[in-house]
Order: structure tokens, then sequence, then C-alpha cells
């Protein structure tokens, strides 16, 4: 957009000072203590599965070793997300936050897939299993997970990096409930199948979960509409609402971090009307009803500046939308 005059007095970070920033802080807190303890137990978990034989606690080590670096990375997103913007990064770093959580979602993914294979390689030859501490090491897993949960659980569940973190942390607490229900059953019955079996299960569960993190994210990253919006009936709210304003199109929507909406859009005025006072209109309408933060508003008499522009044809068609219910 060449209009650059009502961009002044906002604040370009892509982070709100209200309660989101205080949120921002204490999720911080929060991701570094789940982090240090699921490194921490992951060791423990990885050796007990050598130990024991059980594919169930070495998969779950697997899913708190890539948990403990998601978490990790978690934490280092939320402090680059505080840091001011920069000539270079106008917006700021917030989008990192979700960066962070599509790519958590593929490491999952790849988790969750390797599991299943190793579960089919030990149905296809049992080996043995030492249900005893097994069942101990599980147990500890999933007290450690519990506690991991609880302090993550009381953060921003809004949040498309914390959501992310919380669901690492919630395939684990499966994890370690599943090697605990595989160790009583080999304890009861000494059928070691049971343990690549409930492996699979916890997996395809946790790859469900992660496919929707992956599809919010990347929605985001997209400068999708973001789902709680309608464009179309924003637009149509503003032209029924604010005084000479005939008709809004080129209009986008979008989120920088799943949390704050930003808008751009030309308004098309009616003769004689003040712009500043029409623009001002806009925007307060939009941040009171729309929950669109930050909006820049071009005004407009008569033809269109970006008509007859070659590179705005794509848009003609978003266009037409709003045309449709005028003519």
């Amino acid at each position: 957009m060449a209009h650059t005059n009502d961009h002044s007095g906002h604040d370009h970070t892509g982070h709100d000072h209200g309660p989101g920033h205080v949120h921002g802080s204490t999720d911080k807190k929060r991701v570094l203590i789940a982090a240090c303890l699921t490194g921490g137990f992951m060791v423990a978990e990885a050796l007990g599965g050598i130990l024991t034989g059980s594919l169930a606690l070495l998969a779950d080590a697997g899913h708190m070793l890539a948990d403990s670096i998601a978490l990790g990375l978690a934490w280092y997103a939320f402090h680059l997300a505080g840091r001011p913007a920069t000539v270079r990064l106008t917006y700021g770093f917030g989008r990192v936050k979700t960066l962070v959580a599509y790519t958590n979602g593929i490491a999952i993914f790849v988790i969750a897939l390797w599991i299943v294979y190793e579960a089919w390689e030990r149905l296809q030859a049992p080996a043995p299993v030492l249900g005893g501490p097994m069942l101990v090491v599980a147990i500890l897993g999933l007290l450690v997970n519990i506690g991991s949960f609880v302090v993550l659980h009381g953060g921003d569940r809004e949040s498309l990096n914390m959501r992310g973190a919380i669901l690492h942390v919630l395939g684990d607490l499966l994890g370690s409930a599943a090697a605990i229900a595989a160790a009583l059953v080999i304890l009861a019955t000494g059928w070691t199948p049971v343990d690549p079996i409930l492996s699979v299960l916890v997996s395809l569960l946790i790859l469900y979960t992660a496919w929707s993190l992956m599809r919010e994210a990347a929605h985001v990253l997209l400068e999708g509409v973001p789902p709680s919006l309608d464009r179309d009936l924003i637009a149509r709210d503003i032209e029924a609402t604010i005084q000479g304003v005939r008709e809004v199109h080129h209009m986008h929507v979008w989120s920088l971090e799943g949390t704050s909406n930003m808008a751009t859009l030309h308004a098309c005025l009616d003769e004689g009307v003040d712009a500043h006072q029409a623009v001002s209109a806009v925007k307060k309408r939009l941040a009171s009803e729309h929950g669109i933060s930050h909006a820049t508003v071009e005004p407009e008499f008569g033809q269109c500046a970006d008509d007859g522009d070659e590179h705005e044809h794509g848009h003609e068609h978003e266009a037409a939308a709003y045309h449709d219910h005028h003519h």
C-alpha cells in the first residue's frame, strides 16, 4: 500500500502490550521448567528402555528427547518474540512462535512414524522385556510428565507455540501411561507384543493432534484469515455502519502469530466526506467489533488508485465478492 499516513502512532511490533504481554513472560518460564523436567528424565528413560528391552520406554524416551528440544525451541521463540521490531523485521519476531509450532508438528510426525516402524519390526521378531524395572521407570516418567503438563496447562492456551509445547508433553504423558499398561500386562501374562502394540496406538493419537497443530500454524504462515473472522462480513459491516463509506474492497485480514489480527483495505468514500474522520471511524470499528488491532485504511474518492495496474488483476476476483451485493 502506498498510503502510509495512517501508520503513525501504531504498534508495529506485532505483539500487544496488554494481557498477552503478561502471558508471554509466564509462558516463557513455564516452558523452560517443562524443558528441564523433560530433558532430565529423558536420559533416565532411555537407559531404562535399553536395560529392560522395552520399546514402549524407548519410544517414550524418543518422544521426550524431541520434546525437550521442542520445548527449548518454544522457550527461545518466546524469548525472541519479546524483542522489539527492527528495520529489516518491521513486525518484530512474533511469528517465530508460529514457525516453531509448525516445525514441532513436523518433528512429532517423524517420531511417531519411526515408532510405528520399530513396532512393526518388534512384532515380526518379539524381544524379551523386563516388566518390573520397566514399570518403575514408566511410573516415574508419568509423574514427571504430569508435572510438566500441569506447569504448561496454566499458560495461554490460545498461543500456537504454547499448544505445540502442551501437545509434546501430552504425547509423553500418553506414552508413559501406555508403557505402564504394557508393563502390567507383561508382568501378569508375559505377553510381550502388547509393548509395540500400545506404542503404535499412542503414535497414531499423537499423529492426529500434530496434524491439526501443523494445519493451524500453516494457515497463519500463509496469511490466512483467522478462523474467528469473516473478511466478507467485516467489509459489509463497515459499509453498513460507517457513514460516508460507499464500498470496501482489496481487503486482507491476517494474523501475525495467531493472536493479534491485522487488516489492510481500500474504503471508497462519498464525495465531500472527511477522509480522516472516515478512516478513524473504520479503524475504531475494526478494533472494537472485530478484534483487529492494527489496520491500514486507504481512503478513495471516485476511481480506485490500483485499477488498471497489472499486478492487481488477481485481486479483482476478491473484490467481486464485495461488488456482487451492490449490483
